[in-house]
């Protein structure tokens, strides 16, 4: 246990070495590393993100707005919705989609170079794996999660604005209304600040996992369960603890 929290806390290391110190001297970072991983762990992600969080859209709209017509306050669903996706389900939930997807591809291919001894040929060329494979894919997700969240909350309001105005027949502009009234910007910037560090934990913890892969095909799906799930338990205590400390400040 402590051998492996020692791996992950200097791959951290070496990640912020790779990003602040080195192009300082002499090593920068290729973009173009940096774009490609944004695309396969970010954009291509995108439609599976979309339809989870118009999905919660859906629910929320229905079963806020049922719940709430029974005490006489059915017109409060809009800030149900928009409240409910800022602060916790959309960061949430799109941290499940690309946990599932793009973390488990990231440990699955860096296990893959692993027990093919690919990473211990680019240590023979000189060339370190941690800024060549681990900080493209580190800024990528860093970048990508919390642009997909916003993406992801706005696409939820419009599925809760499908149920409210198509099936209750609420107005537009009331719909608008709604989500304004109670939400404000510090609620968009919690789920920002949520997605960041769900970002990188993820991220991280996929690639230390993978790097560690011992045991060939066979180490590679375990190592790749692994991941997902320290993914999703770090991920829900982080939210429970960011929860705790912006509720009581």
């Amino acid at each position: 246990m402590s051998s492996g929290l020692a791996s992950y806390l200097s791959l951290n290391a070496r990640i912020l070495y790779w990003i602040f110190i080195a192009p300082w001297r002499g090593t920068p970072l290729r973009l173009s590393h940096i774009i490609q991983q944004i695309i396969r762990i970010g954009v291509q992600a995108i439609p599976m993100a979309s339809l989870t969080a118009l999905s919660i859209g859906f629910t929320l709209a229905m079963e806020g707005s049922k719940e709430l017509g029974r005490v006489g306050a059915a017109d409060q669903a809009p800030s149900l919705v928009a409240l409910t996706l800022l602060r916790e389900l959309g960061p949430m939930l799109i941290c499940v989609i690309v946990i599932g997807r793009s973390g488990s591809a990231v440990t699955a291919e860096l296990g893959t170079m692993k027990v093919s001894e690919e990473i211990e040929a680019l240590r023979i060329m000189a060339i370190d794996p941690v800024r060549f494979l681990v900080v493209p894919r580190f800024l990528a997700m860093l970048i990508m999660l919390p642009v997909m969240t916003v993406f992801g909350n706005y696409i939820g309001m419009f599925g809760g604005w499908i149920i409210s105005h198509g099936i209750l027949g609420m107005d537009t502009s009331n719909y608008v209304l709604g989500c304004l009234e109670r939400a404000h910007p510090w609620d968009l910037w919690t789920g920002i600040i949520k997605s960041f560090i769900f970002a990188w934990l993820v991220i991280t913890i996929a690639c230390d996992t993978g790097l560690n892969v011992e045991g060939g095909a066979e180490g590679v799906g375990t190592a790749t369960t692994a991941s997902v799930v320290n993914s999703l338990l770090a991920m829900l205590v982080a939210n429970a603890i960011l929860t705790a400390i912006f509720f009581f400040t």
